[in-house]
């Protein structure tokens, strides 16, 4: 049940990095993207239907952390305390600046609060990418299993690089599903800006490759013991070649599945390089949690993950109908954003 948790709470956090990540992309490129109130306006609505649920998944995977791996979660969440409650505040600006922009006229007041839905997506993109980074990279856990350090030690090269491709695969995911939400000049717009943010992704995901070989050696022999790790890296390659091919106008359908089935494999990726600790220490090895030293009871796991797969299906089957219900291009009426 150990492992079979690890990847559950794994699939947990890649479904909600592509189906949030477009909603963050989106609003990452808000400013940048939609030009003038009508463009705007079609921008916001794209997600409106479906972004409050989208988050479900990180709440979730947050929640289940607490009955599967509770040690994990005191020293992750005392670690990141700070960047949690700034996380947290972020996602209240985006959601506030959404609901609040369209209860005047004044363009002063939409402009205000288009900055606000533009900014808290931004360092959502970028922070979120940074706390993948610090995991990766891994933390000063003590023996304890407690985290021994400040913010600031979150804030290292590597982790930044990893903040700096998050800012960009995300946005690169949103203009594919721009592509398919929008027409006219913002389609043209979202068709330009995933051809130039695909090429930063292939450069970044190089960049970050080489990086993150020479700060963790023993990759190879990870994968080796586990082939089956090999997929994950192979299905990353396999969506930027896709993303290629979905190059030309048209091919909006092919763009948005090259771009999740990139998130897709470089979550994964990264989850195979760590297993199975869950948490790695820098200060010595063995204070690493991992899913077994970690992880709460057998019978709590077996009854949790029962708990939970009803809840996922539950909210798969919600976030399915939702996605259907508001398929195609967004059309503008009297109401919504």
């Amino acid at each position: 049940m150990n492992i079979v948790w690890f990847w559950t709470l794994g699939g947990m956090l890649i479904a909600y990095s592509i189906l949030d990540g477009y909603d963050l992309g989106v609003g990452a490129l808000h400013l940048f993207i939609a030009r003038g109130d009508h463009e705007r306006r079609i921008s916001i609505n794209a997600i409106g239907p479906v972004w409050n649920g989208n988050e479900v998944w990180l709440l979730a995977a947050g929640g289940m952390m607490v009955v599967s791996f509770p040690r994990v979660y005191a020293s992750g969440f005392s670690g990141f305390y700070l960047a949690l409650m700034l996380v947290l505040w972020l996602l209240i600006l985006r959601g506030v600046s959404i609901e609040f922009r369209s209860k005047l006229e004044s363009g002063l007041w939409r402009s205000f609060w288009d900055t606000g839905f533009w900014f808290g997506s931004f360092l959502l993109c970028l922070l979120l990418g940074v706390a993948l980074g610090n995991v990766l990279h891994g933390l000063p856990i003590g023996p304890s299993g407690f985290f021994q350090g400040t913010f600031a030690l979150m804030l290292n090269p590597y982790s930044l690089l990893a903040g700096v491709l998050s800012l960009v695969l995300l946005p690169w995911h949103a203009a594919n599903y721009l592509r398919r939400k929008t027409e006219g000049e913002l389609l043209a717009r979202a068709e330009r800006w995933s051809r130039v943010l695909l090429c930063l992704v292939v450069l970044l995901v190089g960049v970050m490759t080489v990086v993150t070989f020479k700060i963790r050696p023993g990759i190879f022999a990870s994968f080796r013991s586990q082939p089956l790790f090999f997929l994950f890296p192979v299905l990353t390659v396999a969506g930027l070649v896709l993303g290629f091919f979905a190059w030309a106008p048209g091919c909006s359908r092919i763009a948005f599945a090259a771009s999740t089935l990139t998130i897709a494999g470089l979550l994964a990726s990264a989850a195979a390089t760590v297993f199975p600790d869950l948490l790695v220490s820098t200060i010595r090895p063995d204070y690493s949690l991992n899913i077994y030293n970690a992880a709460s009871s057998h019978h709590a796991l077996v009854v949790s993950f029962i708990a939970n797969i009803l809840g996922m299906v539950a909210v798969a089957l919600y976030s399915t109908y939702v996605h259907r219900t508001f398929q195609g291009k967004v059309q503008l009426g009297s109401h919504g954003y």
